[in-house]
C-alpha cells in the first residue's frame, strides 16, 4: 500500500464520554474545532494512521502524538486537564529524514544536521539548548526533555525560527530530545 492510500484511509474516532461510551465523531484529516461537532472529547480510537491531538482549538496548546490504538480514558494518561479540541492527522512519509537543530533563535549558534533520532542533545552535541530548527525531510516529534518526555510537538516539512510562542501557549519552549515519526507507527 502506498503512503498515499495510507493517508486516505486514515481515520480517528472521537467520543464524548470515556471508554468510547457517548456521541462519537469520525475524522480522517486535520479538524481545526471539534466543538461544532461534540461538547466534549475524553476518549478516542485511533483505527489507522497517526494523529496530533491539542487541548485547544486550531492546533494550539499541549499536543499528544497517537497512534493506532484505543484510548479509553486518555485525559488521566496524558495529565491532561481539558479536553481534545483540535486534531491534525500526519501523512505517512516514506523516504530519508532531514533536520537541522540550531542552539539560538533564527538558525543562530551551533547547527547540527540530524537524520535519526536523538534521545538527549546535550549527550550527544554537547548543545544545551535547541531553539529554532528547519525540517527538511520527515515528520519529526521534538520534546521539552531528554529521552523523549516532557511537552511534545510536531514539526512537519518547515522552517521554525523561534520555538517561543509556538502555539503552546506556555511562552519558551527548549527542546532536548527528537524522535522521527516512522512508517512502523502506522
Amino acid at each position: 500500500m502506498s503512503a498515499t492510500d495510507m493517508n486516505m484511509m486514515s481515520r480517528i474516532v472521537f467520543y464524548e464520554d470515556r471508554n468510547f461510551q457517548g456521541r462519537s465523531y469520525e475524522c480522517s484529516g486535520d479538524c481545526s474545532d471539534m466543538s461544532s461537532y461534540m461538547s466534549r472529547c475524553h476518549s478516542c480510537r485511533v483505527e489507522r494512521g497517526c494523529f496530533m491531538v491539542y487541548d485547544r482549538t486550531n492546533y494550539m496548546g499541549n499536543q499528544y502524538f497517537m497512534r493506532r490504538g484505543e484510548y479509553a480514558d486518555y485525559m488521566s494518561m496524558f495529565g491532561w486537564n481539558d479536553c481534545i479540541r483540535s486534531c491534525r492527522m500526519i501523512p505517512m512519509h516514506r523516504g530519508s529524514y532531514r533536520m537541522r537543530i540550531y542552539e539560538r533563535e533564527n538558525f543562530g549558534g551551533q547547527m547540527y544536521e540530524m537524520m535519526d533520532d536523538c534521545d538527549n542533545i546535550m549527550d550527544r552535541y554537547r548543545m544545551s539548548n535547541c531553539m529554532s530548527c528547519h525540517v527538511m525531510d520527515g515528520h519529526w516529534l521534538m520534546y521539552e526533555q531528554p529521552h523523549y518526555r516532557g511537552r511534545m510537538m510536531y514539526m512537519r516539512p518547515g522552517e521554525y525560527r523561534s520555538f517561543m510562542n509556538m502555539g503552546m501557549g506556555m511562552g519558551h519552549m527548549r527542546f532536548m530530545s527528537m524522535r522521527r515519526i516512522m512508517d512502523s507507527y502506522y
